[in-house]
């Protein structure tokens, strides 16, 4: 599942927490496990190695309506409760893309119902996602869940 880097003129990015949860995950990738990983550990941290690769990515939804599908953190995200506490020292990137990334990967893997069955169904909620202009407030809204629901994976 490696992948080639998207070429041409940059791709539409979902501006809001709707539009990524509206679009649909590519069909043939979406619930398929990554096989070879000698444990859930190591599949975390390939995925963690690969936030910051700006060629780690797939477009999906043809060329009228071309989407970006951020392959790192949707694969953290689907990982969900073993993958936040992992993803949580990213907070404290300097790279945009990769906190943008992270935040993402955050709110996805902060959904998952391991967490939310234990948070009351609280989770990370960002008003905006995938744009680096909003990274600080998504940083703070993620730091705070962090600081309420952290103690979960003491």
């Amino acid at each position: 599942m490696l992948l080639g880097a998207c070429t041409g003129a940059p791709q539409p990015e979902p501006s809001t927490t709707e539009d990524a949860v509206a679009q649909e995950q590519p069909a043939a990738e979406a619930d398929v496990p990554v096989e070879g990983f000698a444990s859930p550990e190591a599949e975390i941290r390939y995925y963690l190695d690969r936030l910051s690769d700006r060629e780690f990515v797939e477009t999906y939804g043809g060329e009228e309506h071309p989407r970006i599908w951020y392959t790192a953190a949707e694969a953290l995200g689907r990982i969900g409760a073993p993958a936040v506490p992992h993803l949580v020292p990213y907070l404290d990137s300097d790279d945009p893309w990769e906190l943008k990334l992270a935040l993402y990967a955050l709110m996805l893997a902060t959904q998952d119902p391991a967490v939310t069955s234990r948070t009351g169904g609280e989770y990370i909620r960002q008003g905006t996602v995938l744009d680096e202009r909003e990274n600080a407030a998504n940083r703070a809204i993620a730091r705070d869940w962090w600081e309420r629901w952290g103690h979960l994976w003491d």
